[in-house]
């Protein structure tokens, strides 16, 4: 059982010093900071690792979520986080900033043990992933983000995927219901093989092995038909013309 460095950050005194309690009666939990600010956190996190955050959300100076949106965007190796808030309207803005867990105040231990159990399983998958080798991790399987889970997915159980506004469907062979990840069409473009996935659309990636007709404007899987937009046009008669 690997153990988790934590820092708590809350500006309520009494409920920083729960989450810390918390923390210190959980075995796989090892507290290294405390702070009543996100500035000092930050501070703290620029120098030293860190595997969880917990965070509040409404704080001065620098919210919770604000925070959040630095940590992504720092290219530091961020810890993880669960925000830990009296509001429940942040819930979206907690996916978006890919937020392991969201604690509602007042929470009981068990609510909090359960969030930190999720924390621990989602590190350690993602430990052996890293040690797993290219051949599975990055040629065999996508790991997506579905509600506060990771989820494992074979590249060969997907059909397509599909954009809407603030989430992606991943359409599987396996499962006549999509997976749902409040992600981008980009950021999984990013992490999929370009031997075995295809971005044709602005609101689709197809995955080639399973494409069953085309013509110059359209691919059909399965009995789904699906557009190809101009400025992917070309890419896709590059892969077209092997078909000719």
């Amino acid at each position: 059982m690997s153990i988790l460095k934590c820092i708590a950050v809350d500006d309520e005194p009494l409920a920083l010093g729960l989450v810390c309690a918390f923390i210190d009666k959980t075995p796989f939990l090892s507290l290294e900071g405390r702070y009543s600010s996100a500035v000092e956190a930050l501070q703290y996190i620029q120098n030293q690792p860190a595997d969880i955050l917990f965070l509040d959300i409404q704080m001065p100076d620098l919210t919770g979520i604000e925070l959040a949106r630095i940590l992504e965007k720092s290219g530091t190796r961020a810890p993880r986080i669960i925000f830990t808030t009296a509001f429940n309207q942040y819930a979206l803005d907690g996916f978006r900033v890919d937020a392991l867990d969201y604690l509602l105040k007042p929470f009981n231990y068990e609510e909090f043990l359960r969030a930190a159990s999720r924390a621990q399983a989602y590190v350690e998958l993602l430990q052996k992933a890293s040690l797993s080798g290219p051949a599975e991790s990055k040629d065999e399987y996508l790991f997506l983000k579905v509600e506060y889970q990771l989820l494992r997915i074979a590249y060969d159980d997907i059909l397509y995927m599909e954009g809407l506004k603030d989430y992606v469907k991943v359409h599987l062979k396996s499962d006549s219901k999509p997976v749902l990840s409040l992600t981008s069409l980009k950021a999984l473009e990013e992490k999929l093989p370009v031997s075995r996935f295809m971005r044709v659309h602005r609101s689709f990636i197809v995955n080639l092995d399973k494409i069953s007709a085309v013509t110059r404007n359209t691919i059909q899987i399965g009995t789904t038909t699906i557009p190809v937009s101009d400025q992917y046009k070309e890419g896709f008669n590059q892969f077209l013309s092997k078909w000719m």
